[in-house]
């Protein structure tokens, strides 16, 4: 989405750099509704907390499950009492994005509904904020302005929605309520329950590979997220030719980052070039560049590959000519008069691998 989901994104990344520094905590969801993608789940709900993922419903399991970290936190109930919540959301998303396909006549064809809502907390000053944006197709569509209880049209398709969900008095008190209160409340409880995993720290693995037009310096498996990396050349930063990738995140919960420096493989010679990554979780790691002779690793690589085919043509070839001298045998075995003819076959195959191995 173009422009209030862009700030939403911005938002995260806000958000997340002061988490690293244990001030701001968020918790977000992000629902999704589709159709027209056959064996993708017509619905899904995923939770995050400080940019970790809490839980996940799909309209295939019907079920709100809590990552393994979260999973024997909180109250009994409480996973069963997010399961309802997860059918409330997928029949209203569902009902949603049929009101809005029917509507602009987009009943054929793949099309999305997608809300990205929650809640933020300051642990220091206890302020809070909420949000609440919809888009559909990856568009901004509509968003909730909680301060004054009313719907915001981020187009001209959207002000019907806008009018009819404005309407909705009852529904809009309902939200504020969740926001200010229900989704406080467990933003502070999972804080709680996942400080060992959000309160943790990780280094970072960090990885120097080179490619015909730079170098890739490669950070993975850190925790938090904010890790800054940088290039020097002689000990000079530098801040031209390097393309500085986005934070992603790891399956196992951890990030990973990387800064591509464009740099022919001749100006690799001429200093030194050094990959530094700083990350709350220790001292600085700093990489060396050390630059290969491309035409020596050439000749390595041929050599190795003509060597393991000549190790292939030996055993081939050996192989061969055990089984033409079984064959020979089991000829003079029967009966045949053949015995001079039994080492034929194999002094015939021999020259042709000593051969091949002087080739070498």
């Amino acid at each position: 989405m173009r422009t209030n989901m862009t700030t939403a994104t911005l938002l995260v990344v806000l958000c997340s750099f002061h988490v690293a520094s244990g001030v701001i905590h968020i918790h977000q969801f992000f629902h999704t509704a589709t159709s027209g993608i056959p064996n993708f789940p017509e619905f899904l709900a995923v939770g995050v907390l400080d940019g970790q993922r809490v839980s996940q419903y799909d309209s295939f399991t019907k079920r709100m499950v809590p990552k393994e970290w979260m999973a024997n936190e909180g109250d009994s109930d409480h996973w069963n009492f997010e399961t309802e919540i997860g059918h409330f959301h997928e029949a209203r998303s569902k009902f949603d994005l049929d009101d809005l396909t029917s509507r602009f006549n987009q009943t054929e064809g793949v099309h999305t509904w997608q809300n990205v809502f929650g809640c933020q907390w300051d642990d220091e000053s206890n302020a809070v904020d909420e949000f609440d944006q919809y888009g559909y197709d990856g568009e901004d569509f509509i968003s909730l302005d909680l301060k004054n209880l009313r719907y915001i049209a981020s187009n001209q398709r959207a002000v019907l929605t806008k009018n009819n969900w404005d309407n909705g008095r009852v529904d809009l008190d309902l939200w504020k309520n969740h926001y200010s209160q229900y989704c406080i409340e467990w933003l502070k409880k999972y804080v709680q329950y996942g400080n060992s995993t959000l309160g943790r720290t990780v280094s970072p693995e960090v990885t120097l590979f080179q490619k015909d037009l730079g170098v890739v310096c490669h950070s993975t498996g850190f925790y938090p997220d904010g890790v800054v990396i940088t290039w020097k050349r002689d000990g000079e930063d530098m801040h031209k030719d390097v393309n500085m990738g986005e934070t992603l995140p790891n399956e196992d919960g951890t990030f990973q980052k990387r800064a591509e420096l464009l740099v022919s493989h001749e100006e690799r010679k001429k200093g030194q070039f050094t990959c530094e990554v700083a990350h709350k979780s220790g001292k600085p790691i700093i990489k060396t560049l050390i630059v290969e002779d491309g035409n020596n690793l050439v000749g390595i690589i041929i050599g190795c590959g003509v060597a393991a085919l000549v190790m292939i043509g030996v055993v081939v070839a050996i192989a061969m000519m055990k089984k033409k001298g079984y064959n020979k045998a089991s000829q003079s075995d029967a009966g045949s008069d053949s015995g001079s003819d039994t080492s034929a076959p194999l002094q015939g195959k021999e020259p042709s691998v000593v051969t091949a191995e002087h080739g070498e």
